[in-house]
């Protein structure tokens, strides 16, 4: 493959043109998981409900086909619990004892791409691993592999024919287009192509105005949904601030929300002998960026700050993505790649002038120290969004930088958690808050009856403690003075179809194995 291509997902924010990539292998016809029966209890539970709402148990959930029924409380907690609080279950049904365990809904992840064939991982190994997490829902913020591979594979998730989370599929702003887009009817025609071609939205990466502004117009009368990276090559004059006026559902990342905090200056304090096309000059001086935005209490940032809360704006950070900036040891080091990182996507990893995201060319002391301090400033700025009411959602972007799909998603919990969330503000801004922003809160994000049976169970509590969602779990010492893993994912249901997550797993691991066999490996190379 040339490297152009492999640079499909960074050119497509480079040039803001279509690209051909070459679509991954659809996800083979499903083989795992149980049900739905006509009745599934799940008894003796404590609920988290996504809602904000503090945990509570014992509870019965009552699942019947895909849909919940009744959450019912059947006891006082530490006692035990009498049988004729109980529901009945029907003949046909099944029940699970699972005293002791929680439940909370499955997690949305608003930015999970599904790979592509640079990455050189399938789709059957990505979707294992979000489903062993919890993950029952995921946007595809561009649809990389195709918006037609993209749609079909929604509906196969949609009709669980294949063992998948549920899929939101969004397409980059003219892909499949013949050529670039030079006029606003032309944007208008492409968002109407893509809506007859089965995406949900768009993802933007900024573009001439008056172009880019007919698309929102065009998406909004489609009734479609919109996400935007403001890449630094248009953010000049498109920021948060332009695309949220224009109605533009989420912000990823953080770029173009410092932009829109400048004061005293109107374009990035950048070198001048500054390359975009040299990543880790770019992600580099990336790192500087929140230096130069206005600071909080301010009247730029008051002014930001309460125009985007009065639209309805929505943070779906990622913070994750960025966090080899911070700490590169680190995330090379992770215990979860041993076993589940694929040797392919290892070498996407690695340091390259040609792969997007393998940016550490020479990254040490200084850029690390910029970006702990980037860190802090966006993550105070997060906080204080979602503090006064504002909607944040959960996003991974894994697949890139060291982040592998899952995994990615968890540790994204656990940095909403360090910038200030309550455990209970994480798990809304996980389950709840995505639904919102995808306009699905009236069948997933919570646990409620009428809505989809799309469940977490743990025999952990992951408000005590988020590391207990990793498929690798938390070690902890037990009464016997071993140290022991305790944790991960015990059953993921989608729709009312039990998914055993140890399982999924054992399948990934044997995915990996797989692959380092034939490459006559037994570890990850190491540079």
């Amino acid at each position: 493959m040339s490297n152009l291509l492999r640079h499909a997902v960074l050119l497509a924010i480079v040039l803001f043109a279509p690209l051909a990539q070459a679509a991954i292998p659809a996800a083979p016809e499903r083989d795992e998981g149980e049900g739905p029966w006509p009745q599934l209890i799940l008894r003796g539970v404590t609920v988290i409900t996504g809602t904000g709402a503090p945990a509570y148990g014992p509870v019965d959930i009552v699942i019947e086909g895909d849909r919940i029924t009744r959450v019912q409380i059947v006891g006082s907690a530490n006692t035990p619990i009498k049988a004729d609080n109980r529901p009945a279950l029907k003949p046909g049904g099944r029940e699970i004892d699972l005293s002791g365990h929680y439940v909370m809904p499955g997690i949305v992840d608003m930015h999970g791409h599904i790979g592509g064939d640079e990455q050189g991982v399938t789709a059957e190994y990505v979707y294992k691993l979000w489903l062993a997490h919890g993950i029952t829902s995921v946007r595809d913020p561009g649809c990389g592999n195709g918006i037609e591979w993209c749609a079909s594979e929604a509906r196969r998730s949609a009709a669980n024919t294949i063992t998948a989370p549920r899929i939101f599929p969004y397409a980059f702003f003219g892909m499949g287009h013949d050529g670039p887009i030079t006029t606003p009817e032309q944007a208008r025609q492409w968002v109407r192509t893509m809506k007859s071609k089965g995406a949900l939205g768009m993802k933007c990466f900024g573009y001439r105005p008056d172009i880019l502004e007919a698309a929102f117009d065009e998406l909004r009368k489609q009734g479609m949904g919109s996400a935007c990276h403001h890449a630094q090559l248009d953010v000049a004059r498109v920021n948060v601030l332009t695309t949220a006026r224009w109605g533009l559902g989420t912000m990823e990342h953080w770029y173009g929300l410092p932009e829109a905090l400048f004061d005293g200056q109107t374009v990035q304090q950048y070198p001048a002998d500054y390359n975009y096309m040299d990543e880790q000059h770019r992600f580099g001086e990336a790192g500087r960026l929140w230096a130069q935005a206005s600071e909080k209490g301010s009247e730029r940032y008051e002014a930001v700050i309460t125009e985007l809360l009065e639209l309805g704006f929505t943070l779906d950070p990622t913070f994750t993505i960025y966090q080899a900036t911070r700490d590169l040891m680190r995330a090379r080091t992770a215990e979860w790649h041993a076993d589940y990182t694929h040797p392919a996507l290892w070498d996407f990893f690695t340091p390259s002038r040609h792969n997007h995201g393998s940016f550490f060319f020479d990254w040490g002391s200084e850029q690390e120290t910029d970006w702990k301090h980037n860190y802090q400033r966006w993550m105070a700025f997060v906080n204080d969004y979602k503090n006064r009411g504002g909607r944040v959602t959960v996003g991974s972007d894994s697949g890139y930088i060291y982040k592998t799909y899952g995994f990615g998603t968890i540790e994204e919990l656990e940095l909403l958690r360090e910038a200030g969330f309550h455990p209970l503000e994480v798990m809304r801004a996980a389950t709840l808050s995505g639904a919102e922003a995808l306009g699905a809160e009236d069948r997933i994000g919570s646990i409620e009856p009428g809505k989809l049976a799309d469940l977490v169970v743990l025999s952990e509590n992951p408000l005590a403690n988020l590391k207990v969602l990793y498929g690798t779990g938390h070690i902890r010492l037990g009464a016997d003075g071993e140290p022991a893993r305790v944790g991960g994912v015990r059953y993921t249901i989608k729709d009312g179809i039990l998914y055993d997550a140890p399982a999924l797993l054992r399948d990934v691991r044997a995915i990996v194995a797989e692959e380092k066999a034939r490459r006559g490996i037994q570890t990850l190379p190491q540079p």
